[in-house]
C-alpha cells in the first residue's frame, strides 16, 4: 500500500480565498502523481471529528497548510501517530502569527515540531530564520504555480452591466484588512475626474465584517466602483479576461498572491503594492508595475488607463514569466521532493 498523506488546510473549495485554492491545486498534482493523500477542511469541521478521521485513515504524513490555523492539531496528530509533519507558510502565519504575542507561542511549538517548513518564497523563509534561526536548515523554497482553468464564463453583464471604451480596474481579493481594500478608492476616484471610463471592480467575499462594511459604505456613492460579488474559481480567468489591469494592495503576502499569478498567467497588466510578496513575482516595469503609497497607485494607474500599448506589454511579458518560471510541474515536483526523505512516494 502506498503511503499516505494527511493534508489540514484552513480552507478548501468552493471557498475561493487563496489558502483554498493553493490546497486544492496541490492535492490535485499530487494525487495525480500518484500520492495517496486525502484533505480536511479544518474551517468545516470539528477538531475532534478531523483528529478521529485522521488516526483512522493512518497517513505515513500530516502535511499542514498555515501554521496557526491548522498547525496544532496536525503537531498532535502526528505525535500521536508517530509520523513527520510538513508545515506549509501560507501568508498571515509568517507575517502576523509568528510576531503575535498571544500567537507567537503556538505558531513556535508547531515550527520546532515539524520534520521540514516549506515556504512559497526565499523572502518568507528569511523572515522566519531570523526570528529562528535554528530552523533554518529544515526551511525549503517550493514556489507556487497556477492553476487557472479556462471555458466556463463569467457574466459580468449580470452584475454590472458596463459601457464600453472602459478601462477596467479589478481587485480579486476576499475583503479583509492585510488586503486594503480602501486604498484605491481615493487614488482613483481622482483619477476618474480626468478619466471617466475608469472602473473599479472589487470581485471576492466580505471575509471581515468591519471592513466589508467600511467597503460597501465607501461604496455607496461611486458610480465608477462596485462590490461584485464571490466570484467562483472556475470563472475567474474569464473575468480577468474581461479586465485591463488587475489590482494587488495588500500589506503582505505569503511570498506570492494567486491572483497576482493568475494575472500573469491571463496575460494581464498588474498593478501592485512594493512589498516583499509582490515584488517576488512582480519585476516593475517589466511584468508589472508597484507603488508605495496612493500617490504613486494613482500615477501608476493613470499610466495604465492611458496606455494600452503599456498594459499589453506587460501582460504578454507577466504571461511569459509564469510559462516559464512557474509551471505546475515544478511545484508538485517540489512537494514530492519533500515528502521524499520521509517517506516513500511515486518515482
Amino acid at each position: 500500500m502506498a503511503a499516505r498523506v494527511a493534508i489540514l488546510a484552513p480552507f478548501t473549495p468552493p471557498s475561493v480565498r487563496g489558502n483554498a485554492v493553493t490546497v486544492a491545486r496541490i492535492a490535485r498534482g499530487l494525487s495525480e502523481r500518484g500520492v495517496a493523500l486525502r484533505v480536511w477542511d479544518l474551517s468545516v469541521r470539528e477538531e475532534a471529528a478531523v483528529a478521529a478521521e485522521v488516526e483512522a485513515y493512518r497517513p505515513a504524513l500530516v502535511h499542514a497548510f498555515h501554521a496557526h490555523r491548522t498547525g496544532r492539531l496536525a503537531l498532535a496528530l502526528a505525535r500521536r501517530l508517530e509520523v513527520p509533519l510538513v508545515v506549509t507558510f501560507t501568508g498571515t502565519d509568517a507575517n502576523h502569527d509568528l510576531f503575535d504575542a498571544e500567537r507567537a507561542p503556538v505558531v513556535r511549538r508547531v515550527l520546532e515540531g515539524a520534520a521540514c517548513l516549506t515556504v512559497f518564497h526565499a523572502s518568507i523563509g528569511e523572515r522566519v530564520a531570523a526570528v529562528l534561526p535554528d530552523l533554518r536548515a529544515r526551511l525549503v523554497v517550493v514556489p507556487q504555480s497556477v492553476g487557472l482553468v479556462t471555458g466556463e464564463p463569467f457574466d459580468l453583464r449580470s452584475r454590472w452591466p458596463l459601457p464600453p471604451g472602459i478601462v477596467s480596474f479589478v481587485l480579486p481579493a476576499g475583503i479583509r484588512p492585510v488586503k486594503n481594500p480602501m486604498l484605491p478608492l481615493a487614488p482613483l476616484g481622482r483619477l476618474a475626474t480626468r478619466f471617466p471610463e475608469i472602473r473599479l471592480i472589487y470581485a471576492g467575499p466580505l471575509l471581515d465584517p468591519d471592513s466589508g462594511e467600511a467597503l460597501l459604505r465607501g461604496l455607496s456613492s461611486l458610480p465608477w466602483a462596485r462590490h461584485i460579488g464571490t466570484v467562483p474559481h472556475a470563472q475567474m480567468a474569464s473575468l480577468l479576461s474581461q479586465s485591463d489591469v488587475v489590482l494587488n494592495c495588500s500589506l503582505s503576502e505569503g511570498g506570492m498572491a494567486n491572483s497576482v499569478l493568475e494575472a500573469l498567467a491571463a496575460g494581464r497588466a498588474v498593478l501592485a503594492s512594493d512589498i516583499e510578496g509582490n515584488r517576488s513575482l512582480v519585476d516593475d516595469g517589466i511584468t508589472g508595475l508597484l507603488f508605495r503609497d496612493g500617490a504613486e497607485l494613482e500615477l501608476r494607474a493613470a499610466q495604465l488607463a492611458r496606455d494600452p500599448k503599456l498594459r499589453d506589454r506587460l501582460g504578454r511579458a507577466g504571461r511569459e514569466l509564469v510559462a516559464q518560471q512557474y509551471p505546475l510541474s515544478r511545484e508538485i515536483d517540489g512537494y514530492r521532493d519533500v515528502y521524499r526523505p520521509l517517506i516513500p512516494v511515486p518515482a
